[in-house]
């Protein structure tokens, strides 16, 4: 099947619906995020900042996310730290007017699939100009997922449930490479939006990419061409 006979998009949300090819950095939003993280764990598990930062970064590489770890080793309430690390500044953010029309106009169901939370995805969105063709019932997050983060199978699956589609029709957008080979499994074809991050990068070379793009509006609106033909 090709990208024209695809009836459902899959967006991540870092990284994704906002990086480089809409000037926003992924280091302007998650560098607040990041340093949220540390001092919540500074603070929680009374540690200073550099014990608290390298146990932050040691968690991300291991459990795919930094709170899978913090919930395993240190009983970590969940919902308190995606709060306390998602209260970020925005205000530099501003509506992709280009990205909404493209969305706006592909004929297909869109949907996002983020390690973040709900809360953190409508923020985002809502910032962009793009949430209102979304909302909360097209947003899958990780308390969606039981914590359990991309690109773990069981998670993957619980998407694909509470969402109601069929992977095979399914065309899925990362910005880590690794999070894809799921998606691939599942007969998704997928597509790396390509960054230079250390470990968005990893993987990169595998054959579980389809595609490798760097602007995701521009490839939709090559998806949009191909549809109206």
């Amino acid at each position: 099947m090709n990208l024209k006979e695809k009836k459902y998009l899959l967006l991540d949300l870092d990284g994704v619906c906002y990086g480089k090819h809409n000037n926003y950095s992924l280091e302007r939003v998650f560098g607040q995020v990041s340093k949220r993280m540390t001092q919540f764990i500074s603070e929680k598990l009374k540690i200073d900042k550099d014990k608290a930062k390298e146990l932050q970064t040691n968690y991300f590489y291991k459990y795919n996310t930094s709170l899978r770890g913090l919930m395993v080793h240190n009983g970590i309430s969940p919902d308190e730290f995606l709060s306390y690390v998602h209260e970020i500044d925005l205000s530099f953010m501003k509506e992709d007017k280009i990205m909404r029309n493209e969305l706006k106009q592909l004929d297909m169901e869109k949907f996002i699939f983020t390690n973040g939370s709900a809360e953190h995805a409508a923020n985002i969105l809502t910032h962009l100009g793009v949430y209102d063709l979304f909302g909360r019932d097209k947003v899958f997050d990780i308390k969606d997922a039981g914590y359990v983060p991309k690109p773990e199978a069981e998670t993957f699956d619980l998407m694909v449930k509470k969402f109601g589609i069929n992977p095979k029709e399914t065309i899925y957008i990362e910005d880590i490479a690794k999070n894809l080979s799921i998606g691939h499994e599942r007969g998704c074809t997928t597509v790396w939006l390509i960054n230079d991050e250390h470990f968005g990068k990893m993987d990169a070379d595998k054959d579980f990419i389809s595609h490798k793009i760097e602007n995701l509006s521009l490839f939709l609106k090559e998806i949009r061409l191909l549809k109206s033909n």
